[in-house]
């Protein structure tokens, strides 16, 4: 298969909002695909299946050449470059990568050349498309959606998922499963409105503290163990109190899910920027971090995923112990308004409801588990940033937000807003803006869609203003959350959503 292709391809799917039209595109393509559809899918999602590759973007546009006049690169050859340019290290690798890349550059045409450039900088990143592909992979397959998004979420992989559905069918996708030490799509929560709402009158439940810290899954084989973050990168080296604790843990193999943060001397959380920053690759390591599990997928060989609640509570409490989250199991409506009021009185945001018959949704967001806080937050991407007034003249301070669109399309406007920022967060968006910016003009500086921010506001609003129709109400800046990506940010139909239920 050409690469003008999936060049072709992916600019057909950025051009229309129309998702059966994405779906129809890119089915089409990855029927066409062959051998390459790994490599196809990895592409249109924007990561190699080598991954980074060490090459930056001031490097690579040095090396853009003439192009070519004529589509003739394939994405085989596109590959395999990338496979020699991952393999080169040692004295000489620099001027060997570049002469691969260099070659790759000028066999592309002009179109082709900013596809490579994009994939390469990361800037070609479609995470949002990820459900649209998903549907695309069924309908290329002939399979069901539902089979090939649960062997998504087990395996994590696009690429593999994608070639086990056009290679082997139904039998070749049920055959993934959970697997010790390869991380698993967290299940998530959706916004209640209050926490009566969140209950809906029935017991079987349980009611835990949502706290303000980090989401880990743990993996423990023996005396192996193995630490995620919820985007499933590994952070086992930087958490050593973490693995040691997991490691004492009674069951010879387990895969927990949980969180974990800093606390302060009295036991209430630290600021989440703190406990964040013990994920990156200089941390402190005197900054010690306390975990607390609330969910166990699988136990001593057993896979727990497809059990009910009720069930892997039972199997997480035999495990953890004391490290299990505060809460409530089947409480009444009292006891449940008193893990709320606890949880608030600890620092924590609120509490989660879980339905004890609901069985481990790898990354889905349903109504099995539902979020009560007092404050209602939206977790946006960050779209551009205008130079500020008065005392903030020379920093970057009013934000524009966008929700993400859940077809796959660019993030959709939905506010602006100021507030809540504090001078060290004015001059940290002036040194690092910069580093994501597409364009800029006297006013504003224009970013690509990389960071997430988490917005309080009052609710919502209908507005012509904005492309979605709505606008965000008295909106101000919580923290920014480095532990998620612009395909987690919340969608214009959650904020749209708001709106239909009278703010937030």
């Amino acid at each position: 298969m050409l690469l003008n292709d999936v060049v072709t391809t992916s600019s057909a799917v950025s051009a229309t909002r129309s998702r059966l039209a994405k779906v129809d595109a890119l089915a089409g393509l990855l029927r066409r695909a062959g051998d390459q559809v790994r490599a196809v899918v990895a592409f249109l999602a924007g990561t190699p299946l080598q991954g980074r590759i060490g090459a930056g973007w001031h490097t690579l546009v040095k090396l853009r050449e003439t192009p070519a006049d004529q589509p003739g690169l394939t994405v085989a050859e596109v590959d395999r470059a990338f496979d020699e340019v991952a393999a080169t290290s040692g004295k000489g690798s620099t001027a060997r990568r570049n002469e691969l890349l260099g070659g790759l550059f000028g066999a592309a045409t002009k179109d082709e050349q900013s596809f490579l450039l994009r994939l390469l900088t990361g800037e070609l990143r479609q995470g949002a498309l990820e459900g649209v592909m998903l549907d695309a992979i069924a309908k290329a397959a002939e399979v069901d959606k539902e089979t090939v998004r649960r062997a998504f979420m087990l395996s994590g992989q696009l690429p593999d998922t994608a070639a086990a559905a056009l290679t082997g069918g139904t039998a070749a996708l049920n055959t993934f499963g959970l697997r010790l030490g390869r991380p698993i799509r967290p299940m998530l929560a959706s916004p209640a409105e209050n926490l009566e709402a969140a209950l809906d009158g029935g017991g079987r439940c349980v009611v835990e503290y949502k706290l303000d810290g980090a989401r880990i899954q743990v993996h423990k084989n023996g005396d192996e163990v193995h630490v995620y973050t919820r985007t499933l990168r590994e952070i086992t080296a930087a958490v050593p109190e973490l693995v040691e604790l997991v490691r004492k843990l009674p069951a010879r193999q387990v895969v927990l899910d949980g969180e974990t943060l800093a606390l302060a001397d009295d036991g209430r959380p630290r600021p989440f920027q703190e406990t964040m920053s013990r994920f990156g690759a200089t941390s402190e390591r005197e900054l010690l971090l306390h975990p607390y599990f609330f969910d166990c997928m699988h136990l001593d060989g057993r896979d727990l995923i497809d059990a009910p609640l009720r069930e892997r509570n039972t199997a997480l409490r035999e495990t953890v112990g004391e490290l299990v989250i505060p809460g409530a199991l089947e409480p009444s409506q009292e006891e449940a308004d008193q893990v709320l009021a606890d949880a608030l009185r600890h620092g924590h945001e609120g509490v989660v409801v879980k339905s004890l018959d609901s069985t481990y949704q790898a990354g889905r967001r349903g109504k099995s588990w539902r979020k009560v806080k007092p404050v209602h937050t939206l977790d946006l991407v960050v779209l551009a940033a205008e130079w500020g007034h008065g005392r903030r003249t020379g920093t970057l301070s009013n934000l524009h937000l966008g929700a993400r669109d859940p077809d796959g399309g660019p993030p959709v406007m939905v506010g602006k807003t100021f507030k809540g920022l504090t001078d060290e967060l004015l001059a940290w968006q002036t040194s690092e803006f910069p580093k994501y910016e597409d364009h800029r003009d006297d006013w504003t500086v224009y970013l690509k869609p990389h960071l997430v921010v988490e917005i309080a506001l009052d609710g919502v609003q209908v507005s012509p203003r904005y492309a979605g129709g709505v606008a965000l109400r008295f909106a101000r800046v919580v923290r920014y959350r480095p532990d998620k990506e612009p395909p987690e940010a919340d969608t214009i139909d959650t904020v749209r959503a708001m709106l239909r239920k009278g703010g937030a």
